[in-house]
């Protein structure tokens, strides 16, 4: 088993008072619902003296007379008929209050998820993250359903109990407080023990859940490269590693539990039995203070066992909510999150400058090293170069997907961290190589359920970037339906969809990484114009690997490892006969290789 690292006790309570701050808002309710609760175990409380009195005051000395018991009956009666009605409905409302709970702490997670910075998802699998807004909030919910119910209720009813037997019969009370320090010493023993297989266990079901998120994504990719057997073997790892976590914990609790408990509810009885047994020899006793006495100790240990067997629901809900607090205190926040902005500014001619930006994503190796150039308003800059030379590093950058510090990007000649990130999402209009869509219909896809965008509005761009053409031959149109991740479409037609879905924004800057990557020769030419219009009066910064998509492109530049070794047009770096040349005469068939293509220099 890997090393799971557990929870002090100071640390549990730490996080049981943050989960109890959820509760302030339904304060008035929670006292609605102690208190009925109190009536309820008061209810517990009364019935055994109730049954007391009968056996001791009329049953005994065979007295009956009608009205005396019929009172006892009725009362009896209406305690036993009252607990039902009370326990109902303040089961009820700790019900509706644990909901409410659970409500907020998941919209609370999802929000906090909503917010962090794409750097948290490089290194978190989507199936752990899942778990927690899921499975985590589920245990925590069973906590404010069950364990605080049933503890609370425990403490009423104990309490009343004890009351109750000294009042009974103060020596023989005394004797039973030996009860007391037992079950707290079996209560410890077992939260220390359950405490790291419940962690071990919520761990293991992260990464079901996370190796399970990944092969379904990744379905096709496994079945083509036949990877279901080790897929099916790491899956198999991972569950035993849970089962044995489970079994370690169902070993603790079969025998620090019931088994325990029980345990010493023998004890108890056999100490009350002596001791009646014992006096017998020289005074009457009363058979009503004993039956009261041993009813009292089966409701007494009835509480104790629910506590504890509670108490592994407890657990589960502290380590439960140990990983949803780490995800809410998570510090990697999306950069717009992060920044206060003074003032609302304002994207107005689009003019974009890079002033010697550096990023590492790692914090050790720079992905880009003294980034600088400038796009005027309304031209066009190409990036290109071969993988990792730092181009989505720049497109990274510039949508503030990371952050950086060192050196700054300008928009119109004010730092792009100054800007409220909706202008920044409104103004800046984002094409990928891979386009994601939503499920829904064509229409929602690129509106994106923008209330203010009327259907004429989404035609319009539909027509812009010529994907009209193929949406009006679906069956429904626009209203045609879009599975998960738009499975149906072709990848042309998915490309044309995220064309539409950016211009229907208008922005005023356009980002473009490789976006007719996925598009056919024929659909590429009948956008191309569309490109061009759709740049036309915009700002716009494109990621290009085939080069023939950007030789109109005003400026063109050229990363390696990182850093600008060219710049200039297209006719001006095939003058140069630098890397831009080689790429060239390798896209066009000129030379098989680079080394032929550094010969024909």
């Amino acid at each position: 088993m890997d090393r799971i690292q557990t929870m002090t006790p100071k640390e549990q309570r730490k996080i049981f008072y943050r989960l109890m701050g959820y509760a302030k808002p339904y304060k008035r309710s929670l006292i609605a619902a102690f208190s009925l609760l109190l009536l309820t175990t008061i209810g517990d409380v009364f019935g055994p003296i109730i049954i007391k009195v009968f056996i001791d005051d009329y049953l005994t000395p065979r007295v009956f007379p009608y009205g005396p018991l019929a009172g006892l009956a009725a009362a009896y009666l209406l305690i036993q008929i009252g607990n039902v009605l009370i326990s109902y409905f303040q089961l009820l409302k700790f019900q509706e209050i644990a909901l409410r709970i659970i409500q907020q702490l998941r919209v609370d997670v999802f929000t906090k998820v909503q917010g962090l910075g794409m750097k948290y998802f490089d290194h978190t699998p989507a199936g752990g993250v899942v778990s927690r807004v899921t499975n985590d909030t589920e245990a925590i919910k069973d906590m404010f359903v069950s364990v605080l119910v049933s503890f609370i209720q425990g403490v009423f009813l104990l309490t009343g109990i004890f009351i109750a037997m000294f009042i009974l019969n103060t020596r023989l009370a005394f004797f039973c407080l030996f009860i007391l320090p037992v079950i707290f010493i079996i209560m410890k023993m077992y939260r220390a023990y359950s405490s790291i297989f419940y962690q071990d266990m919520r761990e293991r079901l992260s990464q079901l859940n996370a190796k399970l998120s990944e092969s379904l994504q990744g379905m096709s990719i496994i079945q083509v490269f036949r990877q279901e057997k080790r897929l099916r073997h790491e899956f198999g790892d991972i569950n035993e590693k849970h089962y044995w976590a489970g079994m370690k914990n169902i070993k603790v609790d079969g025998l620090l539990l019931r088994p325990a408990i029980d345990l010493v509810y023998v004890a108890a009885l056999i100490v009350v039995l002596s001791y009646f047994g014992i006096t017998s020899f020289t005074q009457p006793i009363e058979i009503g203070v004993l039956y009261a006495f041993i009813n009292y100790l089966d409701r007494f240990f009835e509480p104790v066992n629910q506590i504890m067997m509670r108490l592994s629901m407890f657990q589960q809900a502290i380590i439960a909510s140990s990983r949803v607090f780490k995800l809410l205190d998570e510090e990697e926040l999306s950069p717009g999150q992060t920044i206060e902005n003074g003032k609302r500014e304002t994207i107005g001619k689009g003019e974009i400058t890079f002033e010697n930006v550096s990023f590492s994503y790692d914090g050790e190796n720079d992905a880009l090293k003294k980034i600088s150039f400038t796009v005027n308003p309304g031209e066009t800059v190409a990036l290109v170069g071969h993988t990792g030379s730092g181009k989505s590093s720049i497109i990274n950058l510039f949508m503030r997907f990371y952050e950086f510090d060192r050196g700054d990007i300008l928009v119109d000649g004010r730092s792009i961290k100054m800007y409220p990130m909706a202008e920044l999402r409104q103004k800046i209009g984002l094409v990928l190589q891979d386009p994601f869509l939503f499920y829904g219909d064509i229409k929602d896809n690129i509106k994106l359920h923008d209330e203010e965008m009327s259907d004429k509005e989404v035609e319009e761009a539909a027509e812009f970037v010529r994907a009209n053409t193929f949406i009006e031959k679906l069956p429904g149109g626009y209203s045609h339906p879009v599975v998960e991740r738009g499975s149906t479409l072709s990848s042309g037609q998915r490309q044309l969809i995220a064309f539409a879905r950016t211009m229907a924004t208008k922005p005023k800057i356009l980002v473009l990484d490789e976006a007719t990557a996925n598009i056919d020769t024929e659909t590429e030419e009948q956008i191309q114009n569309a490109l061009r219009r759709m740049r036309n009066g915009r700002t716009t910064i494109a990621i290009a690997h085939r080069l023939s998509t950007i030789q109109d492109a005003d400026l063109i530049l050229v990363l390696q490892q990182g850093e600008i070794v060219e710049r200039g047009s297209h006719q001006e770096l095939l003058h140069q006969k630098g890397i831009y040349h080689k790429m060239y005469l390798l896209q066009n068939g000129l030379v098989e290789d680079m080394e032929d293509a550094t010969s024909e220099r």
